[in-house]
């Protein structure tokens, strides 16, 4: 899809060899394995050839380009509404369903699939500039959303949503079939985009209903992308309308049997914890949004304890009001030991992997979020070159990126090899034209 006066460019993968000052692989099982002198290969699949020493490695795969700084996997946002660019701000100082409802659902009313498009094209670009190369949606306009994701270059986990309101008496299984469908036609994880399956709470639908959402995504192996927990008033009134948590009665009517992300998480108990866990499900840790509108904070700490994945992501730009993923990554153990009385409860490694390989996890990408031969080539250089880390010292470095680190230290950007942001400049986009157009769309939808 192309909308007017926006150009974008094809740019092809960077088969070579990148040698920094510093790699930081952030994998799984070792956040931190090479971490001085280190160098990364490119393959010309877009996928990492070799990472270590280069005195170490054997022939580069193609040119050897000396980026000097740090280099670490790219960050990933494991959940966001990102065409929500075009309201950002909107209805500040709302709790959650007065937001909604009286200022985020109107100006949604009034979305075109071009604005959406418009909107996914002005966020991925604000993203790919901070370093932020995967994205979560849950929202409408699903071909749109890819189609833009498809211009910047980024990598797009996108789980159409489905709400009661737009569902014709309650009917929600011909927006379960379009969602199937479209995940036959656009799931392709080589082409970086993989689709899933996102009812948008209990509060919403009923339980049934989501039950039956997850049965279809379970079916194709399909992540379950839901809203959970965020307020304690929704929680309040699942337990009135219900007799249990959302938790539970998503166990009980076995959504939770396949891969599952509960955005938020905020007001999870204990045996929501020890639910969620057993079942090998995700939890997105969104501590901006969830402050910003006063719903709360998560239980970051005592959901890792009970074998929970957990991932940061932003939530929406009408919320946040940015999706700089960065301020997540400093909130994220700032607020676990505040919140804990404990300056041990996150360390920041752990804090690292919560945007790398932790938020990889919590999407079920396997290939994303490290830096290890056989993964994708989506990488971040950041200058280190700054006040912010000086004096510089292997033993401080990991504290220094996560409590010192910020999107504007950010100098490059590769996705599956393909060198997305070079310089601090959008290699992929029209950037001027782009904001240009959010603008301009925006305005109208304010009714400017």
């Amino acid at each position: 899809m192309s909308v007017t006066g926006i150009e974008t460019v094809d740019v092809p993968v960077e088969a070579c060899r990148l040698v920094a000052d510093y790699v930081v692989p952030c994998r799984a099982d070792t956040p931190a394995d090479v971490i001085a002198g280190g160098a990364v290969d490119i393959g010309p699949d877009g996928r990492i050839a070799a990472v270590g020493r280069p005195d170490e490695l054997g022939p580069p795969p193609g040119p050897v380009r000396a980026v000097g700084g740090l280099l670490l996997p790219g960050l990933v946002n494991v959940h966001a509404h990102t065409p929500m660019s075009l309201i950002r701000s909107v209805g500040d100082g709302l709790p959650l369903m007065r937001w909604l409802k009286e200022a985020v659902w109107p100006l949604e009313g009034r979305m075109t699939p071009d604005d959406a498009h418009v909107g996914m094209l002005l966020g991925s670009a604000e993203m790919l500039l901070a370093g932020v190369t995967t994205s979560c949606e849950m929202y409408l306009f699903e071909a749109e959303v890819v189609a833009a994701a498809a211009s910047t270059g980024a990598r797009l986990v996108i789980t159409p949503g489905v709400i009661s309101a737009l569902t014709r008496n309650g009917d929600v299984e011909p927006r379960i079939d379009e969602i199937t469908e479209f995940h036959r036609t656009h799931h392709r994880p080589g082409e970086r985009v993989t689709v899933g399956f996102a009812p948008h709470s209990i509060y919403d639908l009923t339980p049934a209903q989501c039950g039956e959402i997850a049965a279809r995504a379970q079916a194709v192996g399909a992540l379950f992308h839901i809203h959970l927990e965020e307020t304690r008033s929704e929680r309040e009134q699942v337990l009135a309308a219900h007799g249990a948590t959302a938790t539970q009665l998503l166990a009980d009517h076995g959504a939770l049997e396949g891969p599952t992300l509960g955005a938020h998480g905020v007001w999870l108990d204990e045996t929501d914890r020890r639910l969620l866990g057993e079942a090998g499900a995700a939890v997105a840790h969104c501590p901006q949004s969830n402050l910003k509108l006063g719903s709360g904070i998560a239980p970051v700490a005592e959901l890792l304890a009970a074998g929970v994945t957990v991932g940061v992501g932003t939530d929406g730009p009408a919320s946040n009001d940015d999706l700089d993923l960065w301020e997540e990554l400093r909130l994220a153990p700032l607020l676990a030991r505040g919140s804990g009385h404990d300056p041990e409860a996150m360390a920041a490694p752990a804090a690292l992997s919560l945007a790398t390989s932790g938020a990889a996890r919590a999407l079920a990408l396997p290939d994303v979020g490290h830096l290890t031969p056989g993964t994708w080539a989506d990488l971040v250089r950041v200058d280190l070159d700054v006040p912010s880390f000086t004096p510089l010292r292997l033993d401080t470095l990991l504290t220094h990126l996560v409590f010192a680190g910020s999107s504007r230290f950010v100098t490059d950007v590769w996705v599956a090899g393909r060198p997305v942001v070079a310089g601090r400049r959008l290699a992929t986009v029209d950037l001027g034209a782009v904001m240009a157009q959010g603008q301009q769309r925006a305005d109208r939808l304010a009714g400017a």
